[in-house]
């Protein structure tokens, strides 16, 4: 047993109590004891960066329409997230309305919640949240459908998108999707999107991006780009996640690519935990070193399990069949707003340095972001 086998309950606890080598068995109580100080201050002095973090998955209007409760706001602190990429997939041909709308409305959240979080615009903004101890939020929308024309690049830029996809799962003008029965590849169109992205200074993200479509950007980009939230196909077999030649070559033109911890996409069986995310890591690490990873969760501080279930079963709806979704959506140790002290935790247990771990843990995406930023 590791400490990612723990409950979240157990682990919540523990964790809460100081005291998490005493819910370990007596083989890893003195490891635990031992990394527990480790944990927090890594923690603490890293800049942590989850490149796909929803504030909220909540799908109603009034999720937005007010100012976070004093326990909503204690879990955010908690959390010791530095940074968070808010986006949702946006599409169809009201999707530039949508995005408007969208984007005004969370701008708007994030600013009557200003002692917790503030708007990122360029790297600065980044290293001023930390040192003031609020979370530092990265607008972005997974898709480009909003997006009429390369200039609308521009445009959304100035009104705070800092990232966007180039498609979510379907084909799009730009390019196709992962779950699409054949991929055709980046656009004409598409690429003059990527360009548009770099002169502006936005990152161009491939998350849900079909396999040839993915090679295809990271070529037509003249900047580094992301995988902001996926995990290694070599390990698990699913459409949604990535190539080691996609990696590769992602990571030659200088990108990152987050992990997520969506249980579907670390592991097609149980159990499913924090010790699997970690085990994509490992992969990537292996496969071109340790500057080119991060973590992008693909949830909000509690994850998928705790929406409300009319939310949930609606959300599992929007897929296909091929995203092989099973009970919970959520990983065992990484579904709770200290994640990221969990993941910290598992991080230390594998053999990782403190100076790698802090790389992991937002290092790299931070080094991403002021490359793209300025």
């Amino acid at each position: 047993m590791t400490i990612a086998d723990l409950s979240r309950r157990r682990l919540l606890q523990a964790m809460a109590a100081g005291t998490l080598a005493t819910a370990l068995p007596p083989t890893l109580a003195v490891a635990a004891s031992a990394a527990g100080p480790r944990v927090a201050t890594l923690v603490e002095r890293a800049m942590v960066v989850d490149m796909l973090a929803p504030l909220k998955l909540d799908f109603r209007p009034q999720a937005h329409a007010g100012q976070l409760t004093e326990a909503q706001a204690a879990d955010f602190r908690a959390s010791g997230v530095t940074v968070m990429h808010h986006a949702i997939g946006i599409d169809g041909h009201d999707a530039h309305e949508k995005a408007l709308a969208y984007l005004a409305a969370w701008n708007g959240f994030i600013a009557r919640n200003g002692e917790v979080f503030c708007l990122a615009g360029k790297a600065a903004d980044l290293d001023r949240a930390k040192a003031q101890g609020r979370i530092a939020v990265v607008m972005g929308v997974q898709n480009a459908d909003h997006f009429r024309t390369a200039e609308d690049v521009k445009f959304f830029h100035q009104l705070g998108q800092r990232c966007a996809q180039l498609t979510y799962n379907s084909q799009n003008y730009l390019g196709t999707g992962g779950t699409e029965r054949v991929d055709s590849g980046l656009s004409d169109y598409g690429v003059q999107i990527v360009e548009a992205m770099n002169a502006a200074g936005m990152l161009v993200d491939v998350s849900h991006c079909g396999d040839r479509t993915t090679l295809d950007a990271i070529e037509a980009s003249s900047k580094p780009i992301a995988i902001t939230h996926s995990n290694c196909r070599a390990l698990n077999d699913h459409p949604r996640l990535k190539t080691d030649e996609a990696i590769r070559k992602l990571a030659a033109k200088g990108g990152v690519m987050g992990i997520t911890g969506v249980r579907n996409f670390v592991r097609d069986r149980e159990p499913t935990t924090v010790a699997h995310v970690v085990d994509h890591i490992d992969h990537v690490v292996r496969l071109v070193g340790v500057e080119h990873v991060g973590i992008g969760s693909d949830a909000d501080l509690h994850g998928y399990d705790d929406m409300p279930a009319d939310q949930l079963e609606m959300l599992r709806g929007l897929y296909k069949s091929s995203y092989a979704f099973r009970d919970k959506l959520d990983t065992d140790g990484f579904d709770s707003p200290r994640k990221f002290h969990a993941l910290a935790a598992a991080l230390v247990e594998r053999g990782y340095s403190d100076d790698d771990i802090t790389l992991i843990l937002g290092g790299n995406f931070r080094r991403l972001l002021g490359q793209i930023w300025g």
